[in-house]
């Protein structure tokens, strides 16, 4: 299979991703404040009707982050273990990259993954206080309310994963997607103050 193969949607990912949630909120119990722990369901598999990679992103923001062994520990009884980039500069997997206008704090961008082979699942663990992970929260729920651009979204995808279909990783499809999400980001950004106004 191409490591960036995009595929219809399947209604069944809402409730694996649910799943395979409730095994990591179980796992993270233990840890210190995880009474304010939130879990997500992210990226493109949470969008009804969206075609997607078929992996699974969920989201655990936490109010600082442990080191990746503790997390790595407690997780022991999941199905995830630590990610590793294909690259050094690999996207996504030891910090997010600031979105334009967002705080260029680093602190803020540190984030932890994990990845579960067999699920094909991957688990963001970010700050409660990380721009980054309260973007792609929005970007979920605007395409949810917005289905045009889900749909020419999942156009660029479906371009995109064509012409990296034979890329040893993923870090070129991500990078490449981008300039759509530079573009959307001013509108995204008015719907969400809008609807919390």
């Amino acid at each position: 299979m191409p490591s960036a193969v995009v595929v219809e949607h399947d209604p069944a990912w809402p409730a694996r991703a649910e799943h395979l949630l409730r095994g990591v909120r179980s796992a993270f119990a233990s840890l210190a404040g995880a009474e304010h722990f939130v879990y997500e369901h992210i990226g493109s598999t949470a969008v009804p009707g969206l075609a997607a990679k078929p992996i699974v992103d969920l989201q655990v923001r936490m109010p600082s982050l442990p080191d990746l062994a503790e997390l790595a520990d407690a997780l022991a009884p999941t199905p995830f273990v630590p990610a590793r980039g294909a690259r050094r500069d690999s996207p996504g997997v030891y910090r997010d990259t600031p979105r334009p206008g967002d705080r260029a704090d680093a602190a803020l961008y540190e984030k932890r993954l994990f990845h579960a082979p067999a699920e094909a699942a991957i688990l963001h663990v970010r700050r409660t206080d990380s721009p980054f992970a309260a973007f792609v929260v929005e970007f979920r729920d605007w395409l949810r309310h917005h289905p045009d651009q889900a749909s020419r979204y999942e156009q660029i995808k479906r371009d995109l994963a064509e012409q990296h279909a034979d890329a040893p990783d993923y870090d070129d499809y991500t990078r490449a997607k981008s300039a759509f999400l530079d573009e959307i980001q001013p509108l995204m950004r008015d719907w969400a103050r809008n609807r919390t106004s």
